[in-house]
């Protein structure tokens, strides 16, 4: 039987490393700390480091909110008084571009800097091979620069959130493309809404493949063909990406919200790392402000 994906994160190192823990409403943040925000068309996560530590994190539902919403949900979250933050920086990664200005907003009022908006141009140390780079998520760009830097080269990521993405980072370092394909919420809903006679269910996974039942029918379908829908895409781009004898298999690491409901039927993800796309924004902060080391002179791992 496969062994299931370990859902510890790595540091630098490879060495596991305990994951994020929430923080107590009403304790200060500290001066030091970073604050990470991923944006995304679902779910929005926040996460707070202390150096190389996820101290705290949090999900919340994506929706409108203007810039004053924002400042009062993070002040919220991490319970602090507006105070003196000169010593704190943030980082904003966004899909959802029409509430990019006001995240940034509120993040220059918390902590009192401007965020480094993430983008392809902010990420300086991964060469893109995209035709246009400037069209790649700054997600997917932040999970290749943490999959490359966490565990190494060459590497696959399975981002499974409103979309189910493929990030690809080759032998090089280089972030070389991937694959979108409907997440496992987005397409299941409009499954029911299409098809009278069939009822939301709950997302677990099933004992089997053949259903005894509609639930158990839509819970094979839905999650474990999702999983046969990832092993299958990460075999194929695993044999594009060798290129004769001597290839190396990928690093293939699950995360998003529901890679730990997938990521177990799955045959190939070798391990889940819920905050993945969090970690990757806090290295490309730290290569912006000149704090981390350069990629190519890391040792890769094999």
């Amino acid at each position: 039987m496969k062994k299931r994906p370990r859902p510890a994160s790595a540091g630098r190192s490879g060495r596991s490393r305990k994951p994020g823990t929430r923080r107590t409403p009403g304790k200060p943040l500290p001066d030091s700390a970073l604050l990470v925000v991923d944006l995304g068309n679902s779910e929005t996560v926040l996460g707070l480091f202390t150096g190389e530590r996820l101290t705290s994190h949090w999900r919340v539902g994506s929706r409108p909110r203007t810039a004053d919403e924002v400042a009062l949900l993070i002040r919220s979250l991490s319970g602090r008084e507006a105070g003196d933050p000169a010593a704190r920086r943030s980082v904003l990664c966004s899909v959802v571009p029409t509430q990019t200005r006001d995240f940034a907003a509120a993040l220059e009022a918390v902590t009192g800097h401007p965020p480094l908006v993430v983008d392809h141009r902010t990420v300086r140390d991964l060469p893109v091979r995209y035709h246009d780079p400037a069209v790649v998520g700054p997600d997917r760009l932040a999970n290749a620069v943490a999959a490359r830097s966490l565990y190494g080269v060459p590497a696959v990521v399975v981002d499974l959130g409103t979309a189910t993405t493929f990030d690809v980072v080759g032998p090089r370092g280089d972030y070389v493309g991937g694959a979108i394909a409907p997440g496992v919420i987005t397409s299941s809903e409009e499954l029911f809404r299409r098809a009278a006679r069939l009822s939301r269910v709950e997302l677990e996974l099933p004992e089997r493949a053949i259903g005894r039942n509609t639930q158990e029918s839509l819970q094979a379908g839905i999650l474990l063909g999702t999983a046969g829908m990832v092993d299958g895409l990460v075999k194929r781009i695993a044999r594009e990406l060798g290129d004769g004898k001597g290839a190396r298999k990928p690093h293939v690491i699950a995360t998003g919200g529901l890679a730990h409901i997938v990521a177990p039927a799955c045959e190939t993800v070798d391990r889940v790392d819920e905050w993945l796309t969090l970690q990757g924004l806090r290295l490309i902060h730290e290569q912006a402000a000149g704090r981390a080391p350069s990629a190519t002179s890391r040792t890769r791992r094999s």
